[in-house]
């Protein structure tokens, strides 16, 4: 139990740091950008790409990953969002756009041939891989009943101390601040001079940044790199988890994704593994259901 526990903790920081580049948009525009699994699994798979293929150490690769997730926000913005959100789309009209583009991105990568940048797929297929051993040095430590890995150790830290640093962007910076002038009225905050296109765009790189990253860490903690494993790891569970902590808030997109990590764990220990894989789904049902405003989103009320 203990160390399901440990392993809750560890497989919350990722949710959560996936879940917050999700919520953050939403906070912002009112939009779910369904695009960002498809940069969840990017970063992954060009970190894994740079280390494998060109022989990068894994720091090189993973800075890598990381720019090139935060410049698919550009793309996001630039490409499906705004010339939408200049013609006064309606947001349906913004989600399917996003749609379109994990589509693109998922058959990009798919398109792994021998000579092209994603050539290990061309190799494995559609069997998910994983760095190799010596990528990242990973001693365990045996504490009692417990089992301790050193990089699933080293990633709680990391996520929380990112999302830290998020929020303390979000509450006391400059940039934060524009950030809730603009999820609180756009033409209001343009109106006072800010440059919202700006602040939008800005927005999505942090997003798919933390989305990247947040790519990477499970790929280098638990394996499993394919084209797929965004919309079959994280896709369900981000939307579970921002509306169960609150729709665009941030915190709650935190406490929801440890939330739901720790109910898929008792969910595995009383039943089995196939019943915890439907929890996401059953939570985001239940929620939608009994509290459509997320079960923190009185004390939360603040969007971002």
């Amino acid at each position: 139990m203990d160390q399901q526990i440990v392993n809750a903790i560890f497989i919350g920081s990722i949710y959560a740091l996936f879940a917050v580049g999700y919520t953050l948009v939403f906070g912002v525009l009112d939009i779910l950008n369904l695009a960002h699994s498809a940069v969840f699994m990017l970063g992954a798979a060009v970190t894994y790409t740079l280390v494998v293929s060109y022989g990068q150490s894994f720091w090189v690769a993973c800075v890598g990953g990381i720019l090139v997730s935060a410049l698919m926000g550009l793309v996001i913005e630039h490409v499906c969002l705004r010339p939408l959100r200049r013609r006064r789309a309606p947001p349906i009209s913004a989600l399917i756009s996003t749609i379109g583009l994990a589509l693109v991105i998922l058959a990009a990568v798919e398109q792994g041939k021998p000579g092209s940048f994603f050539a290990w797929l061309w190799k494995d297929g559609a069997n998910a891989v994983a760095f190799p051993v010596s990528t990242i040095p990973n001693p365990t430590w045996h504490v009692g009943n417990l089992t301790l890995e050193a990089v699933k150790v080293a990633i709680i830290p990391i996520a929380i101390a990112l999302m830290l640093l998020l929020g303390y962007i979000i509450r006391y910076t400059q940039v934060g601040r524009g950030l809730r002038a603009v999820a609180e009225n756009p033409r209001a905050a343009r109106l006072m001079g800010l440059d919202v296109d700006r602040i939008i765009s800005l927005t999505l790189v942090i997003s798919s940044a933390l989305g990247g990253l947040a790519g990477i860490l499970f790929g280098v903690a638990l394996g499993g790199i394919s084209p797929y494993m965004g919309r079959d790891q994280v896709e369900v569970r981000g939307l579970a988890i921002i509306v169960l902590g609150g729709m665009g808030s941030v915190a709650g997109a935190v406490i929801g994704g440890y939330l739901l990590a720790l109910i898929e764990v008792l969910a595995f220990i009383t039943f089995n593994s196939s019943v915890s894989g439907g929890v996401a789904f059953a939570a985001l049902f239940l929620v939608l259901i009994l509290r459509p405003q997320g079960l923190f989103g009185t004390r939360l009320r603040e969007r971002i």
